[in-house]
């Protein structure tokens, strides 16, 4: 199906799931728009001038209007692949759909290198146990890449080995983290290798040599900020996360004791995401099992503000819901290797996607002779790869590697991370000072001309999700706002002096509110209509000198809030774990913080339903546009954007090109290409596009 008609039937879907039977008449609003304010103090706006909706109440979690928008968009986005995929008559065409599904998911993290180099493996040291041995390593996976890694070796006479990968999830040591169930996987016989990934362990790429620890935390911190820089490049963070799995599993490949056919993979949490793309990219692979990560994807753009707010760009792939591939998609790839899903049943990745997912998955294998190689297995307890689940995973491991079979879990002894340094000084970027960092490798991606976009930022914006505000029709507000329509609502109005202030609601897209004022005098306004905006909201008391001088200049001023900021958004802070003590922090800071905070997760979902925010922030210039236009088509508009929304306003530009833009006396211009080839580790989250610095050379 047509993406964009796709879209229109997604919209039309939510509401009509939501319509109602609210009848709101045009009398009551005018009736609204004629209630007085209190009088101000001489020289100064109250507040309630400037305010359009109620306020939102305690600070706490709530389900906003944008949350909505996003959830249901995201469910209407599944229902269309599950459409998709019912049309899947024969094996033939479940293949078929697995390599239009292999070729989305390599299109999303922007390829893989071309050229397997030289690994320059080495082994640094080893360490004895009761029953194995474990090698230190460290390889590069690319020139000048370099991977830590413990390799577990079992000491059972065997000559050859089956082999297992176990990805590191998000801990702060890395691989450490997860030598107990190693050491479980190699006392039943199993050559295991475990790695750092990048940005956690002894692989931080924002060391403070002086302070002996990263700039950010070794959980998630690292990970959004080269991973904010990777989706500008047109990539994502975990393409360079699957390639070092693919070469560890190169490496196992060129030892005398690894059973080449007996290769498998189980990791949790961020190892669980990695252990589901890698098992999908690199057919090798025989047996997957991915724990604490599968899930349907609606479910979790649904809950993660709430439940799990860190920023982890490489698990959010533009395009994966949009596109049809989700959680589910990942495990069709494994068809029809041996595949289980664990699961946990007070997991931040709800369990009911879990099983839904894997109910999906399973029936497909079951339809064509494989039903004997798929299980899920679920525990009660939080996000954990609980010893229920690994005693489980032992098991089907062993089935499909035709090892002895085993009860119980074997003890363990706990190294401490000293033990297990793999580095002299422990960490990458001390002991090998000419190592490539993660941010050299992306700023080079990003100015390959293989990798260039060939569209403008107009063309992207005009894509397929794309909804065509223009077209829509403009109509009181009664009740209900029906996809493709802005719906108009007063609520009420303020005089200063000779300036009048009036204001509006303005509903659209089934959930959506947009609070605007429109400030104006009683005299003609020869110079036409400024939409006013910032990224902090519409005008408010503060901004009232610059606007009012608008106002005495000759311009009628619009000024509005972008979904999910000023008045829309969530009057609530996240707790992350990269904040200290985040309750003390600045509430407007925290909430945009691009590291975890309400507004990146929007970002992400945005990412994952296939419209990046930052073309949404553009598609609400143009519901403001559609407003004024309604109301005079004839009046020149301006653009007039304070601080970092500047560099929207010059972009927006480009999209419609009618409008002029009132340069304000300074204002930043965040230019993408410059973030990603500078390495800028700060800059504003609602900003994001993808593939924003390929886009430069054509941008003026």
């Amino acid at each position: 199906m047509n993406l964009r008609l796709a879209y229109g039937v997604a919209m039309a879907m939510m509401w009509v799931a939501t319509a109602t039977a609210q009848d709101q008449s045009i009398t009551n609003q005018v009736k609204a728009a004629t209630q007085p304010l209190a009088a101000p103090q001489e020289g100064t706006l109250p507040a309630e001038a400037f305010r359009v909706l109620p306020p939102s109440g305690a600070e706490g979690p709530q389900i906003t209007p944008y949350l909505l928008y996003q959830t249901a968009l995201a469910w209407n986005e599944d229902a269309l692949r599950r459409e998709r995929w019912s049309k899947v008559r024969n094996e033939g065409d479940l293949l078929k759909l697995r390599a239009e599904l292999r070729a989305s998911l390599l299109e999303m993290i922007g390829g893989l290198p071309k050229k397997k180099t030289d690994m320059h493996a080495a082994i640094t040291g080893s360490i004895t146990a009761a029953g194995f041995h474990i090698e230190k390593l460290i390889y590069q996976s690319l020139p000048g890449s370099y991977v830590t890694a413990l390799v577990y070796v079992p000491d059972n006479g065997d000559k050859v080995h089956p082999a297992i990968l176990v990805p590191a999830g998000h801990a702060s040591n890395g691989k450490d983290h997860y030598q107990a169930l190693c050491q479980r996987l190699v006392l039943r016989g199993y050559l295991v290798i475990s790695w750092d990934p990048v940005g956690q362990g002894e692989r931080s790429q924002f060391w403070d040599l002086k302070a002996k620890k990263s700039r950010y935390n070794l959980v998630c911190a690292e990970h959004a900020v080269m991973g904010n820089l990777a989706y500008l490049a047109g990539t994502n963070l975990a393409r360079w996360e699957i390639w070092d799995g693919m070469r560890a599993v190169d490496y196992l490949l060129t030892r005398r004791d690894v059973d080449g056919e007996r290769i498998s993979i189980t990791g949790t949490s961020g190892g669980g995401f990695q252990t589901a793309l890698l098992g999908a990219l690199d057919e090798r692979i025989k047996v997957v099992i991915p724990s604490c990560y599968i899930t349907a994807l609606p479910m979790r753009a649904e809950n993660r503000i709430f439940a799990d707010p860190d920023s982890d760009p490489e698990q959010d792939l533009f395009g994966l819901i949009s596109k049809g591939v989700d959680h589910a998609g990942m495990l069709l790839m494994l068809y029809p290797r041996a595949m289980m899903v664990a699961a946990a049943t007070l997991d931040f990745f709800p369990v009911q996607g879990a099983r839904s997912t894997y109910s999906e998955v399973s029936s497909f294998y079951k339809r064509f002779g494989h039903g004997d190689r798929v299980e899920f297995v679920e525990s009660y307890n939080r996000h954990e790869y609980s010893l229920s689940n690994q005693e489980a995973a032992l098991r089907f491991l062993d089935r499909f590697n035709g090892t002895p079979m085993r009860h119980g879990l074997a003890a363990v002894t706990e190294f401490s991370d000293d033990d297990l340094r793999v580095t002299k000084s422990g960490q990458v970027l001390v002991d090998y000072p000419e190592s490539r960092t993660l941010l050299q490798l992306i700023a080079a991606y990003s100015v390959d001309p293989s990798h260039r976009s060939l569209k403008t930022l107009a063309e992207l914006y005009r894509d397929e999700m794309d909804p065509d505000v223009a077209s829509w029709a403009v109509r009181p507000y009664a009740g209900s706002a029906p996809p493709m329509e802005l719906r108009w609502e007063a609520r009420g109005s303020y005089t200063a002096g000779k300036v009048h202030i009036d204001r509006y609601v303005l509903h659209h897209s089934t959930y959506l509110e947009m609070p605007l004022l429109h400030f104006h005098s009683e005299a003609r306004h020869p110079k036409g209509t400024v939409l006013w905006f910032s990224l902090d909201g519409k005008a408010s008391e503060k901004d009232w000198p610059q606007v009012s001088r608008l106002v005495s200049e000759g311009y009628e001023v619009f000024s509005f809030d972008f979904r999910g900021l000023g008045e829309t958004r969530m009057n609530y802070r996240v707790d992350f774990s990269d904040a200290s003590s985040p309750a003390q922090g600045d509430f407007d800071q925290a909430y945009v913080n691009p590291r975890g905070s309400v507004l990146s997760d929007y970002v992400y979902n945005s990412l994952l339903t296939g419209r990046p925010y930052f073309l949404q922030l553009m598609d609400d210039i143009k519901i403001a546009e559609l407003f004024v236009l309604n109301r005079d088509p004839h009046l020149p508009l301006s653009l007039a954007a304070s601080g970092e929304a500047y560099s929207l306003a010059i972009r927006f530009q480009q999209v419609d090109p009618h409008v002029t833009i009132l340069a304000p006396a300074s204002a930043p211009i965040l230019n993408w290409s410059t973030l990603v080839a500078q390495g800028q580790e700060q800059w504003p989250i609602a900003l994001l596009m993808p593939s924003g610095a390929t886009l430069q050379a054509r941008l003026k």
